[in-house]
């Protein structure tokens, strides 16, 4: 199983397409990223009253919703790095 950082990691320098069990066991593939010149600059201030950081818990850049999104990271079914070819 990946870890948390090692997803992170894998999505600062890429987008990725991850499937992922949803809390009512529905499974949703979503294509997302870190990569800080996808996520628009108002999304990219951290804001004021950051809630704590859930350790379990991973927001992401959906790159179809255009905004942040997030998973468990123990849910995590697969994923897959776009080599090329997506357009953002």
């Amino acid at each position: 199983m990946i870890t948390k950082e090692k997803l992170k990691q894998l999505l600062q320098k890429n987008v990725l397409e991850i499937k992922f069990k949803k809390i009512d066991g529905s499974e949703r593939i979503m294509n997302c990223s870190l990569i800080q010149e996808i996520i628009p600059i108002s999304e990219n201030k951290t804001p004021k009253k950051a809630k704590p950081e859930n350790e379990n818990v991973l927001a992401v850049w959906d790159l179809e919703k255009d905004a942040f999104r997030s998973f468990r990271v123990d849910s995590l079914i697969g994923y897959s790095v776009f080599k090329e070819g997506y357009e953002l």
